[in-house]
């Protein structure tokens, strides 16, 4: 069977930076071990698997290590190619997932992502652990789904180097760290070594839960954000209380088909 294949860059409009992952189309779901063992010989971050014959469109997301419930740049990427395809002639394509409804809205050379949002509280039971595994005290620490520090500057987001095995023992699927920025509203790395990646290029559902503490911290709904991975990320924000948009641009990198 060969099925329709995208490598695109997400969270950005320059080749080589954003967050790189794989869509693979496919007219029924495949198997849970098909679709692990896909996205394990892909090596990205995220391979996203879109069900191209029901609408909304099913899709489910992968790491090389694990399937996770939501993700961000790989249902951008989803979006962009099914559009790129014809699959889609309307400004908006609706997803189903293991977090609910999704929806993706094109506007001009953006495609904003419609999630739900994921507050934070606050856990300072874990401040001890996290100042270990980062080598540097935050002024505060959250969790939803996975850890967040808090820090006061950009530079110091930018001075982290954690240590991934005490990272990989703390709650949820990740640590993520932000501060406020210098050129934009905020800023932000995400660690997963829980899942297979220990650095997150560009991550779209950790937005889930720092567009709701920047929004209230700043007492505004629109952010525009970066995240400070070594290949960089925008995404424009804004907080709807219940749900948030989380915008940015997509490159295509590669088109072909793969034979499973």
């Amino acid at each position: 069977m060969n099925l329709p294949f995208y490598w695109i860059d997400a969270f950005s409009d320059k080749r080589f930076h954003g967050n790189p992952a794989a869509v693979i189309l496919a007219p029924t779901e495949l198997d849970g071990a098909m679709m692990q063992a896909i996205a394990t010989e892909n090596n990205l971050a995220e391979t996203a698997f879109v069900m191209t014959s029901r609408t909304p469109h099913p899709i489910r997301w992968y790491t090389p290590t694990a399937e996770i419930d939501l993700c961000g740049h790989a249902t951008l990427a989803s979006a962009f190619a099914l559009f790129d395809r014809g699959l889609s002639a309307k400004h908006a394509i609706e997803f189903v997932s293991a977090s609910g409804p999704l929806r993706v809205s094109r506007s001009a050379e953006l495609l904003a992502l419609d999630f739900p949002a994921r507050p934070t509280s606050p856990s300072p039971d874990l401040t001890e652990l996290v100042s270990a595994a980062l080598g540097a005290v935050p002024r505060e620490v959250r969790s939803a789904n996975a850890t967040m520090a808090v820090f006061s500057t950009e530079e110091e987001i930018l001075a982290l180097r954690p240590h991934m095995d005490q990272v990989a023992r703390l709650p949820g699927y990740g640590l993520v760290v932000t501060a406020p920025g210098e050129a934009t509203d905020f800023v932000s790395r995400f660690f997963a070594p829980q899942v297979g990646v220990p650095e997150d290029p560009v991550t779209g559902s950790t937005h889930c839960s720092l567009i709701p503490y920047w929004s209230a911290r700043f007492g505004k709904t629109k952010l525009h954000a970066k995240q400070l991975s070594a290949r960089g990320g925008s995404l424009w924000c804004e907080d709807h209380g219940e749900r948030v948009s989380i915008a940015g641009h997509c490159t295509l990198y590669l088109r072909g088909e793969i034979h499973v």
